[in-house]
């Protein structure tokens, strides 16, 4: 409980203070000289007054309460009205990283199960014959790992190219607080499918080396894709829990990465997702990296 100190003057005469521990006892009458006796009475007995000063305690927390209970009444109303507000907000934020959780783990499981089963059965086909198409199916993997890689270079010069130019009406939207589980640059996701699909239909009803080439390189930009949508969305944004994939170390440095891009410290750099840890160090951003890193690093833990 607070308390506070006050002081007021006072004047009162010395003879009315109780205070035998501060001031000296007076001396006998006898022991007085007649002067200054003598020179009493003639004056009429005149009393000499002191100034004192009086010290009271005050308890602010009751003189607050006493003096302006409408401010305090305002405030459990606020606190009433807010409240709701709150639940709300955290209510409706849970429900959109669920439908997003539901739509991440949906076409990842589709996307994934229909690519093995591709895979399967187009290399079952292949073989059918009793020959073995080892340069198909090396070209097949090449172009697979080789497309996977590749999607990042494309990604990053799209990023600067694009994205942060002449089609940054659409990824604005990115870099504004989200309104709904979804936002318009989710777009760019279903853009960059549409040319994974048309590689992987024709590379799976048509034999041959370059079917195989175009299947090798619908099934790498399919990778990619799945791998982003988990680490961009979900860990850097946590649009929906992915697990174990915080704690991985270098995810965590490609997490911290993409936020220094959000917050523009180097002018966007990175403009990539899985080398953004490597375009940072480029521009001397390897201090500001750790902290961030080691940020994240906590605020997941504190979860």
């Amino acid at each position: 409980m607070a308390a506070g100190l006050s002081a007021a003057p006072v004047f009162k005469p010395f003879r009315y203070i109780n205070a035998s521990y501060i001031l000296p006892k007076p001396l006998p009458t006898s022991l007085v000289p007649p002067s200054t006796r003598y020179n009493s009475l003639f004056l009429g007995g005149r009393r000499k007054t002191g100034f004192a000063i009086c010290f009271v305690l005050e308890d602010l927390k009751q003189s607050v309460e006493t003096e302006n209970p409408v401010e305090e009444e305002n405030e459990k109303v606020n606190y009433q009205i807010l409240t709701p507000r709150v639940a709300e907000r955290l209510a409706r934020k849970r429900s959109e990283r669920f439908t997003y959780l539901v739509a991440a783990v949906m076409s990842s499981f589709g996307i994934t199960s229909m690519a093995v089963m591709a895979c399967y059965y187009r290399f079952y086909w292949q073989m059918e014959g009793g020959e073995v198409p080892l340069a198909e199916m090396f070209g097949t993997f090449s172009l697979s790992v080789g497309a996977a890689v590749g999607m990042e270079f494309w990604a990053r010069w799209a990023h600067r190219a694009l994205w942060h130019a002449s089609l940054w009406h659409m990824h604005e939207s990115h870099h504004r607080p989200r309104e709904g589980p979804f936002e318009l640059n989710d777009v760019f996701a279903i853009t960059n499918a549409v040319p994974a699909i048309g590689l992987l239909y024709y590379g799976f009803f048509n034999k041959g080396l370059f079917p195989g080439l175009c299947f090798g390189a619908g099934l790498g930009i399919t990778v990619f894709g799945m791998a982003y949508m988990f680490v961009h969305d979900g860990l850097v944004h946590k649009r929906f829990p992915v697990g174990p994939i915080a704690n991985v170390p270098y995810f965590r440095k490609v997490a911290a990465a993409h936020q220094l891009h959000h917050s523009e410290k180097f002018n966007g750099v990175p403009y990539g997702l899985f080398l953004g840890p490597k375009e940072i160090e480029e521009v001397g951003g390897l201090e500001e990296l750790e902290k961030e890193t080691s940020r994240r690093k906590k605020s997941y833990n504190g979860r």
